[in-house]
């Protein structure tokens, strides 16, 4: 007589495994360290070189949605939780758009609702990307005391005709007194500036450099222009652009005189004063994770058998709709073993010092052997210098950083 197996009543009703529950490919050794993004979609005008995710603020009062969308954000954390629970965060990052249109007592409630559900570790560096604006330089006190520890000023150039062309909405004035208010007021920050914008010169870079530099800035991030498809300037490049030979005497211009101010060039476009790198951004870099919540924000989260990767709907409205509704999320897939040694390298490879071969295999999950082809052909060609153990760009690494990168996107191939 056969034996009948009874069927278990919790069987169902049993939801299916999500992704980073089922058998994966990977075996990552350990999880790297762990970040978190917000993301504030607003500002007051979109400028023409921008492909983030930013929106005008629009309507007949300009009014931002503050506490629908911090509700949101509230949401959109909270149904992230299992992903990440119990790690615990090196960096919060307030990105946009421009953060700082958000007032002072938004983003102290913002931080508090992180705090209550995510474990901070001690002295996590918390960063709120700011305008150089009359309106929101007079909040950089009160968002210091809301418990931000870093601002990133977006001052891109103290030229006014520049300002101009780039389509900012801050003059010389605004910006000169947004980094005296930012110096006053944080023992860190960050001020962006571009290169090799329309009609630029040497004597105009080194007018905007000096200006900055006199500020003796902490942390200073170096950007060239560049014409991004779905922009303004992507369809409509404006006149005057520097060529390519003038763009690298201007990058030489600025690794030499930023060496002379103290300041080190750690990553292709970064360069710190001892003590002042930024983590956040390191995090990224070293292929770290990150959760990014808010409209249109992305993130990279580790498993022990694969790697995730997550986008949140982008337009603003429809994002507070559906993170309510406990649906952020508008896709995500896991990271195919075979891009995983380009999208590291496409990160380790910015970092002057480079990096341990190890970390290849602790964050991949993949054993070195999976990149070693591609390492020994970018040191043939005198791109990186690698002893077996540790791989460091080498300055021509430096200057030919896409075709450096593009070796280890032919490993996938």
């Amino acid at each position: 007589m056969a034996t009948e197996i009874p069927i278990r009543a919790a069987s169902l009703t049993q939801k299916p495994l999500r992704l980073h529950q089922q058998p994966g490919a990977l075996r990552l050794s350990a999880l790297p360290p762990l970040s978190l993004y917000v993301h504030l979609p607003w500002c007051l005008k979109k400028c023409p070189y921008c492909d983030f995710n930013s929106h005008e603020l629009r309507g007949a009062d300009g009014t931002l949605p503050e506490a629908t969308y911090l509700d949101a954000l509230l949401a959109d954390l909270e149904a992230a939780l299992p992903l990440v629970w119990g790690r615990p965060v090196v960096s919060v990052f307030v990105g946009g758009g421009t953060p700082s249109l958000f007032s002072p007592e938004a983003i102290e409630r913002l931080l508090a609702d992180v705090r209550a559900r995510l474990p901070l570790q001690p002295g996590c560096e918390i960063t709120l990307e700011a305008n150089p604006g009359t309106f929101e330089r007079a909040r950089f006190r009160a968002f210091r005391a809301a418990g931000v520890t870093r601002l990133s000023v977006g001052v891109q150039s103290f030229d006014d005709a520049k300002l101009k062309i780039l389509g900012r909405v801050h003059d010389r004035a605004q910006a000169i007194a947004a980094v005296e208010e930012a110096a006053a007021s944080f023992d860190t920050f960050n001020l962006d500036l571009m290169y090799a914008l329309p009609g630029q010169d040497l004597a105009q870079l080194d007018a905007d450099l000096g200006q900055a530099l006199a500020f003796a800035p902490p942390h200073l991030s170096l950007y060239h222009l560049t014409m991004e498809p779905n922009t303004v300037f992507g369809s409509r490049p404006p006149p005057g652009l520097p060529d390519d030979d003038l763009a690298s005497e201007m990058l030489d211009r600025v690794t030499e005189r930023t060496a002379l101010a103290g300041l080190e060039r750690y990553e292709v476009s970064a360069f710190a004063r001892t003590g002042h790198r930024c983590r956040h951004n390191l995090n990224y870099w070293g292929f770290g994770d990150y959760l990014g919540i808010g409209a249109g924000a992305h993130s990279k989260l580790s498993f022990a058998e694969r790697i995730l990767r997550q986008v949140r709907w982008r337009e603003p409205a429809a994002y507070m709709q559906k993170a309510r509704a406990g649906q952020a999320v508008s896709n995500e897939h896991e990271v195919a073993a075979a891009e995983l040694p380009f999208e590291f390298m496409l990160n380790l490879l910015r970092l002057r010092e480079g990096f341990e071969l190890s970390l290849f295999v602790e964050r991949t999950g993949l054993p070195a052997g999976a990149v070693l082809g591609a390492l020994e052909t970018a040191r043939a060609k005198g791109l990186v210098d690698f002893d077996g153990l540790q791989v460091r760009p080498t300055a021509r690494g430096f200057d030919f950083l896409s075709d450096l990168q593009a070796l280890f996107l032919e490993v996938a191939e």
